[in-house]
């Protein structure tokens, strides 16, 4: 269920806005005369969401990407490019 308060009580009911989203790992939606003001979540909620968004972006990028060309690779191919990419990576970090 979502959260909404008035902004006041981020300054009168900080500690209980804190325990809140972090015990439920949601957002609480502040408001400033009616309307949408702020939005306070925990860290950790907070990095899960750039997590999201960010894996959300890549795959858009690819899905455009993949719109753009017809070149495909197969699982096999991807991963022993993975591989090679990886050892080099650890061949340099040797050095």
């Amino acid at each position: 269920m979502v959260k909404i308060r008035p902004v006041s009580d981020l300054r009168n009911h900080f500690a209980t806005i804190s325990k809140e989203v972090h015990e439920t790992g949601e957002p609480v939606f502040l408001t400033k005369n009616g309307y949408g003001d702020m939005v306070v979540m925990s860290y950790e909620a907070y990095q899960k969401f750039q997590f999201d968004s960010e894996v959300y972006f890549k795959l858009k990028e690819a899905e455009l990407e993949a719109e753009q060309t017809s070149q495909r690779f197969s699982h096999k191919e991807v991963f022993a490019d993975l591989k090679k990419t990886l050892k080099a990576k650890a061949k340099n970090s040797d050095v």
